[in-house]
């Protein structure tokens, strides 16, 4: 198995929810990254979502795009965030899930991606921009080196595509909770959840609703029938503010509350 699945496998049979913190490769700089990412996981964070920095991050929202845009004006590279994930996994073996962007990985190489990912301590990757139906050879990429590649279902994904979707999903399942893109509001999570339910019913993959989840009552809604939690922007905005304390206790009161559930 690997960390990935240890790590869900470990939370079943423990009874409590995942937390996967989202935490932008680069920022506030390269040097600090991976002390943030230990930081987080000292915080309670289960599995960490490692950002690569794109020009044009058409998923996220303001604070991830502007997140993303100064570490690259600041040098961050795909080459660099392997750097990053090196120097992690010299004190740490949180599960490290790379998000970024297609361009990105083709311009590196995918196949040489995963290869130099899978060395550098990587255990997958979630790419919004490659629909399931393209995202063939790039699983088979990723299997052949032991990672995952993270598939997506929305409150509007038909049941056809949840099925389809459903036969080839390892790691977990990303569960967006809105159509839109990535930043703290308040949501209505009942819409994923009838999907979630769906989901469940054809596949033992885990689940984790992501978009919007910015407190920890928010965190414990989203939970409800997921298996995990995604937290992102509600975090980044505060390293970006120079708020590291408080993106820490952020992340600690959403482990408490998940752990109340």
């Amino acid at each position: 198995m690997s960390r990935l699945e240890n790590k869900f496998q470990e939370l079943k049979n423990a009874g409590r929810k995942g937390l996967v913190i989202y935490i932008t490769a680069g920022m506030p700089d390269a040097e600090s990254t991976a002390g943030l990412v230990l930081e987080a996981e000292k915080a309670g964070a289960d599995i960490i979502e490692l950002g690569v920095p794109f020009s044009d991050p058409m998923a996220d929202g303001p604070v991830i795009q502007a997140a993303s845009y100064q570490a690259i004006q600041k040098g961050m590279t795909v080459k660099k965030v392997l750097e990053i994930v090196r120097e992690i996994r010299k004190s740490s073996q949180i599960p490290l899930v790379a998000m970024g962007y297609v361009n990105n990985m083709l311009t590196y190489g995918f196949e040489k991606f995963t290869v130099d990912a899978r060395e550098a301590g990587l255990d997958g990757f979630i790419i919004p921009d490659v629909p399931h139906e393209e995202s063939a050879d790039m699983k088979k990429a990723c299997a052949e080196q032991g990672l995952h590649l993270v598939e997506f279902v929305t409150p509007g994904t038909t049941d056809e595509r949840i099925s389809e979707t459903c036969t080839t999903a390892d790691g977990f399942i990303y569960c967006v909770s809105i159509n839109g893109v990535t930043g703290v509001r308040k949501i209505d999570y009942s819409p994923i959840n009838r999907v979630i339910e769906h989901v469940k019913k054809q596949t033992a993959t885990p689940c984790a609703v992501g978009f919007g989840i910015g407190t920890p009552e928010a965190a414990v809604e989203a939970a409800r029938q997921a298996d995990a939690v995604i937290v992102g922007s509600a975090v980044v905005k505060r390293i970006m503010e120079g708020k590291r304390s408080e993106a820490m206790e952020l992340i600690g009161s959403m482990r408490q509350a998940l752990d109340k559930m």
